[in-house]
């Protein structure tokens, strides 16, 4: 598939992903409801994309069961959810580290991003996160980037599901050199993949301060009319706040919920700076809010109230941010990471348990998305599973799920499957070639590299 002649054109549909029927045998299976989170000795039947039948070793017949995994010593689970990220970042992975978010960003990102953005670099960048995402057990990703076609492409031909939101600002961006365009832009794009196997198109506005409220409304009025979803970053630092509330008075949750932009299908990225009104409004409104933990500690944002959010009732999922900001994209290590961040913040073991943290990165995060049937390992779900290798000294002994949280990390993941297909089979991803993206993407650095001094 070309990336360029993508663009402006109805994209491929998604028709080699289905293997024949898969069948997983002799597994732990995660299972939230019971004391451990998990079940021992079952089998897994998948099909069409989706789980056809799980039950006991006792009571399985092996029949015509298509392709055999054994996952003996493994844990089959349902695959993560990156609520948040820019894949094309991978590019800057590393590029401006230990700086405040406002200079990283104006000095380092947003020159960088005007330097060397263009659809190739999305397409490869895309993919190379896409390979790490896989690796480390993700399934699922919500994107937010421009160019957003050839991110689409890339996560296509990966294998993966994707929320893919095309950005809006009001200044000049990457594929949108007119800013009067950038409404335009991604109601052509979200027309271009609407329908499309496992890419759902969104609109991502980027933030309260690089839109309008004329431009924030537009945007949100066009996630309506086409029932997508509609993703902000909200409140990550306490200078956005200071910003926001200098002009209009208010938060900056309080100025979109003043706007008409929250509801059921808005996600709020980070929430670092909420107070109890926001909170009640978020909760009020229906809209949910994505915590990326790694990236507001390494940019110093702070932490955000997810114990007070979940108690509220608000919908919240775990995000990685792009590599630039985090710098990768295990959510593993993120599912660790917020769950002591939260102990420490409150000083209170107990404020945010192992289980609520794997259901921010599972059920949760899918449904905040729109997946109402990912998530779970279940009859009639979709077929979204990674099998974790539990043979390892640092999983031993197993007691329990609350271990994944605490002590594994993506390298444990043995296998991946996503929509039914096995994109992953022992380590080694079957969907595309691993090395020539990093060769690709590697090139591209070394042209960063040149220009970073003096951009």
């Amino acid at each position: 598939m070309s990336i360029i002649s993508l663009c402006g054109k109805k994209p491929l549909r998604y028709f080699q992903g289905m293997d024949r029927e898969l069948t997983i045998i002799n597994a732990k299976i995660f299972a939230a409801h019971t004391p451990q989170g998990f079940l021992e000795d079952h089998f897994i039947k998948i099909g069409g994309g989706r789980i056809l039948a799980l039950g006991s070793m006792a009571a399985y017949g092996p029949g015509n069961c298509g392709k055999l995994l054994d996952a003996r010593g493994a844990l089959v689970m349902p695959g993560l959810v990156n609520g948040h990220n820019h894949a094309a970042m991978s590019l800057f992975r590393g590029l401006a580290d230990d700086l405040p978010l406002m200079p990283w960003l104006e000095q380092h990102i947003f020159p960088a991003e005007a330097r060397f953005v263009r659809p190739e670099m999305v397409y490869w960048c895309t993919k190379l996160a896409a390979a790490e995402m896989i690796l480390s057990g993700t399934t699922t990703v919500a994107d937010a980037y421009f160019h957003a076609d050839e991110a689409a492409a890339a996560f296509t031909e990966a294998g993966m599901r994707a929320v893919a939101a095309h950005g809006v600002i009001d200044f000049p961006a990457p594929g949108v050199p007119d800013p009067a365009e950038n409404v335009a832009a991604v109601e052509h794009f979200i027309d271009r993949w609407l329908g499309a196997d496992l890419v759902t198109p969104a609109v991502f506005a980027h933030s309260p301060y690089t839109c309008s409220s004329r431009t924030l409304v537009r945007a949100k009025e066009l996630a309506r009319s086409r029932n997508v979803p509609f993703f902000i970053h909200l409140a990550e630092t306490e200078a956005e706040k200071g910003m926001i509330s200098d002009k209009w008075q208010g938060s900056p949750a309080a100025y979109l919920h003043d706007l008409g932009v929250l509801d059921e299908r808005t996600v709020c990225v980070h929430g670092v700076w909420l107070d109890g009104h926001d909170i009640s409004l978020l909760a009020l409104s229906g809209a949910a809010v994505v915590t990326c933990p790694e990236s507001n500690m390494k940019l110093a944002a702070g932490m955000a109230p997810v114990a007070e959010l979940l108690s509220a009732g608000v919908r919240l999922g775990l995000g990685t941010d792009g590599c630039a900001s985090n710098n990768d994209l295990d959510l593993f290590g993120e599912m660790d990471m917020c769950a002591k961040l939260h102990k420490v913040r409150s000083l209170d073991p107990a404020a945010l348990k192992a289980r609520d943290v794997l259901d921010m990165a599972t059920v949760a995060g899918a449904r905040l998305l729109g997946f109402a049937d990912a998530g779970v390992v279940a009859a009639g779900m979709l077929a979204d599973l990674i099998i974790v290798d539990l043979a390892q000294p640092h999983l031993t002994p197993f007691y329990g799920v609350d271990n994944l949280v605490y002590a594994a990390d993506g390298a444990d993941v043995r296998s991946v499957i996503i929509n039914g297909r096995l994109v992953m089979e022992e380590r080694r991803i079957l969907t595309f070639d691993v090395a020539e993206v990093m060769d690709r993407v590697a090139a591209m650095a070394r042209d960063v590299r040149r220009a970073a001094p003096g951009w």
